[in-house]
């Protein structure tokens, strides 16, 4: 699968980041002054090989799925909620949608293992199957399951990109991915479930505890193998997770960026580069989540996060909000004068 999707993964256009690089330093700024906006303008360039890329059409893929761990007891909120939230979301009265209208994008929500029948005109349903297995005594899907929900993701980025959208951000919604999260970043790692595990939804001390002995039971009882990304995903991911998987890899086959949100959607960011290194410069971070492993996630991956909001939702929330610094940071590559245009001495004046 590795190979596969080697195959058809564009190499990075180095021309056109050089190009944004001499056009950056012609503006009338300090090189370097604007920081993560021009890191930002760099890498857009890289990857959609245009020195000023139009990314006005942007979409949140927010994957819904539901998790059969939730029979441990390792969250707040019942199963029940991922349905109900879904249909929040096609509503768009979620956060999400909130900050999507900010940010002029819009809001795709995608059922691809919730536990309940859904049907609504506006919900994309590319259901695998009715949520997962408990990963806590064996697998939480089958390797053929995981891959049919990347496939899910894929697909939903190719008809998005052929109504022209061309900038994508993970959101997703799954009550019981936390944990499933925290075991796909210590199987990949080796961490230990305690430094992996956060409080999710917002349970105290005693169920902390018991979710961490649940994600150890679940690494104990499968034993994923870290070198086979696609068998961590089967064993300990979700559903949703896998659909996420597939959107990253969807979005970097067609050039487009993907900025990604907090710590299940970093989760399947690692899965993605795990499955297809060359994906890794596709990839924008967003937040800092308040979610324990998330950092050691972001380590591993590799990215920043230029926002540190305390924000632990989920959803694509984080990741909508950084939308807006990729529009000042394309606005400031169109529109800001150069130092000649402005008739501003820059530094080459200077004798």
């Amino acid at each position: 699968m590795t190979q596969q999707w080697s195959n058809v993964i564009p190499n990075l256009n180095e021309e056109a980041r050089e190009a944004a690089l001499l056009h950056q330093n012609q503006l009338t700024k300090p090189p370097g002054s604007l920081g993560v906006l021009e890191q930002l303008s760099l890498q857009l360039a890289a990857i959609t090989g245009e020195v000023v890329p139009q990314l006005d059409k942007k979409a949140v893929i927010v994957m819904a799925g539901d998790h059969g761990v939730c029979e441990e007891g390792v969250s707040a909120f019942p199963a029940e909620v991922t349905p109900q939230m879904v249909l929040n979301f096609i509503h768009g009265g979620a956060a999400v949608n909130v900050l999507a209208r900010e940010a002029g994008a819009q809001v795709v929500c995608v059922d691809v293992g919730v536990n309940a029948e859904l049907n609504h005109p506006n919900l994309v349903t590319r259901k695998v199957r009715y949520g997962t297995s408990n990963m806590a005594k064996g697998a939480a899907m089958s390797r053929e399951e995981a891959l049919a929900a990347i496939q899910a993701g894929v697909d939903t980025v190719e008809e998005l990109v052929r109504q022209g959208v061309r900038l994508f951000a993970t959101g997703e919604m799954g009550i019981g991915n936390t944990t499933a999260s925290a075991a796909i970043l210590c199987a990949f790692t080796g961490m230990a479930p305690e430094d992996a595990v956060g409080r999710g939804t917002g349970i105290g001390d005693e169920q902390w505890q018991h979710k961490c002995d649940v994600v150890r039971q679940a690494l104990a009882c499968n034993q994923p193998q870290a070198e086979d990304a696609l068998d961590v995903l089967a064993k300990v991911g979700g559903l949703e997770i896998a659909g996420l998987v597939g959107v990253i890899l969807g979005a970097a086959r067609h050039r487009a960026p993907v900025v990604i949100d907090g710590f299940i959607s970093s989760a399947a960011a690692l899965t993605a580069v795990r499955i297809a290194p060359e994906v890794h410069g596709y990839l924008i971070g967003s937040h800092l989540s308040d979610e324990r492993g998330h950092r050691a996630l972001l380590e591993e991956l590799r990215l920043q996060a230029p926002l540190h909001l305390n924000m632990r939702l989920g959803e694509g929330t984080g990741a909508v909000i950084l939308f807006q610094l990729i529009d000042a940071a394309c606005r400031i590559m169109r529109e800001m004068a150069t130092f000649a245009q402005a008739g501003v001495s820059g530094q080459e004046d200077v004798k």
